[in-house]
């Protein structure tokens, strides 16, 4: 069984014992957290498909960690004007590990 979730304004195809990155959560280590904003549902027998969610749909998830992606730079540059500049960023992430999945309905 498989679902697509949506967290931090990006879809997710989990499983059970998957771990993925998410946008940072801002819970600790060990929590447990539950999405229940599930877009699709693919069982063995079929699919469930939401308008937009899936009704009574949930995936239940715990936080394994918490960090930060890679460093991304940023570079503005206008030709002839003598206009540069340079910024980092580095996104935070909370990355989740996969429990079980409520197909709902």
């Amino acid at each position: 069984m498989y679902a697509i979730v949506e967290a931090g304004g990006k879809q997710y195809r989990v499983r059970e014992g998957d771990f993925v990155k998410v946008e940072s959560l801002g819970m600790e280590e060990g929590e447990s957290v539950v999405f229940d904003r599930v877009l699709l549902v693919g069982k063995d027998d079929g699919l469930s498909v939401g308008t937009p969610h899936v009704s009574g749909a949930s995936v239940t998830a715990s936080v394994v960690a918490n960090g930060k992606d890679k460093k991304i730079l940023v570079f503005k540059f206008k030709s002839k004007k003598n206009y540069r500049k340079m910024r980092g960023h580095r996104q935070r992430f909370t990355e989740v590990r996969i429990d079980s999945i409520n197909p709902g309905e």
